[in-house]
């Protein structure tokens, strides 16, 4: 039996890296100058933690503040946005591949109006059309009035503020459907990254396309897509922002009013740029180890 190779050394900082670190350290320490003698800015660090938790005198207890609100709905956005967009890209992906010129030519059409448009305008169309045509034709505003209170606190969980439902839907899905167009192309990568002969030995078996494409093609490109899928998820956390602009009660949209209301801009944004870098690399590190745990059973 084969003994799996010993895990390879982990490196040790060289002269070369802490050089870098002591020049990152040192540009920090000039910027924060720079900002307070040529702004005549003084930093003041302290209003900044209150935005996130905060001691609420009727629980005598300390609640989430509006920074960590925005913080949740990020998360919402990434995680619901992430599946829809997936199961959307999916299917575009799997008509790229099609036989069918016509809806090679569908989905091609979508991705390259996707991809090829600033995100910027993408979302502005797209928002004000599903929030006024789309998203109130649901009735969720007259749904969520005739839950009970468990329900809707189990909505307010999922969705945050079931006042603010509607919005929040129509911001994922604008969110979902430009995403959709990049995941579609790794689907795309995925099937056609199978090798030719594999088509051709299952068809010779006797199975038809779609079991072909079920039963041998799509397990291997499955495999094949979750680095980039994963790699995709922390680029929607980045992402998420965007739908600020569209007054989606994100962190980006959070923080530009209390960057606004305490004139700590600095301050804030800093903050705010160290939380999304602490959730991107977390998520970067568990990928990465779920990619080599994949890769070891394989």
């Amino acid at each position: 039996m084969t003994r799996p190779p010993p895990p390879a050394p982990r490196k040790r900082l060289g002269k070369l890296d802490w050089i870098l670190l002591v020049l990152a350290g040192a540009a920090a320490i000039w910027f924060a100058w720079r900002v307070s003698q040529l702004n005549n800015y003084r930093w003041n660090w302290a209003p900044v933690p209150q935005f996130f938790l905060r001691w609420d005198d009727a629980s005598q207890s300390w609640v989430a503040n509006i920074l960590l609100h925005g913080l949740f709905n990020t998360v919402r956005l990434t995680v619901f946005g992430m599946v829809l967009a997936t199961a959307i890209g999916f299917g575009i992906g799997l008509m790229r591949t099609a036989r069918d010129p016509f809806l090679r030519l569908v989905a091609r059409s979508y991705v390259e109006l996707m991809r090829n448009t600033p995100p910027l305008v993408i979302i502005f169309v797209l928002y004000f059309f599903l929030s006024s045509q789309i998203v109130p034709q649901l009735g969720l505003e007259a749904r969520i009035a005739a839950l009970s209170p468990e329900m809707r606190a189990t909505l307010g969980f999922l969705f945050g503020d079931p006042r603010l439902v509607e919005n929040f839907v129509a911001g994922l899905l604008c969110l979902a459907l430009f995403e959709a167009a990049y995941i579609a192309e790794i689907v795309r990568a995925g099937i056609e990254s199978i090798p030719r002969g594999q088509w051709e030995a299952a068809a010779s078996m006797g199975l038809g396309r779609r079991h072909v494409l079920t039963k041998v093609i799509l397990p291997q490109a499955i495999a094949r897509t979750i680095p980039p899928m994963c790699n995709q998820f922390v680029s929607l956390v980045k992402d998420s922002s965007i739908v600020s602009l569209v007054s989606i009660q994100e962190l980006t949209f959070m923080a530009t009013d209390v960057a606004v209301s305490t004139t700590r801009i600095y301050e804030v944004w800093i903050t705010v740029a160290v939380v999304y870098f602490a959730v991107c690399f977390a998520l970067s590190l568990a990928f990465g180890r779920l990619e080599r745990s994949y890769a070891a059973r394989r």
